[in-house]
């Protein structure tokens, strides 16, 4: 999975252990946990930029391309309100939702 800026507060191993008991190629796994990686990163993201006005948005966008970990963390706790929580709630609730996915597939065959 890729690195991004809040990778050290949210964790995916629970989704990596449920995928690892699928009947599934390695590649196919692979795969999988790209999209979760992708939606878990949307959602961070969208929320982060939901609290922020335009000016902020685009300021914020730019530290990220430019894999800035410090400037973008500085503008979070300047400009939004507990924002670890955020994020860490952000990536829960998409977490669950997949892994609920995953158990009901188990739970049908």
């Amino acid at each position: 999975m890729l690195k991004h800026f809040y990778s050290y507060i949210v964790e995916t191993e629970s989704i990596e252990i449920e995928l690892a008991n699928l009947d599934l190629s390695e590649k196919e796994k692979e795969h999988l946990l790209r999209l979760v990686d992708s939606n878990i990163n949307h959602s961070v993201v969208d929320t982060i930029l939901s609290e922020l006005c335009e000016e902020d948005k685009k300021e914020f966008l730019k530290h990220i391309k430019n894999k800035n970990q410090e400037k973008s963390w500085k503008m979070l706790y300047s400009k939004i309100q507990n924002a670890e929580e955020k994020i860490k709630k952000a990536a829960e609730d998409v977490k669950k939702e997949i892994l609920e996915d995953i158990r009901a597939l188990k739970k049908a065959k």
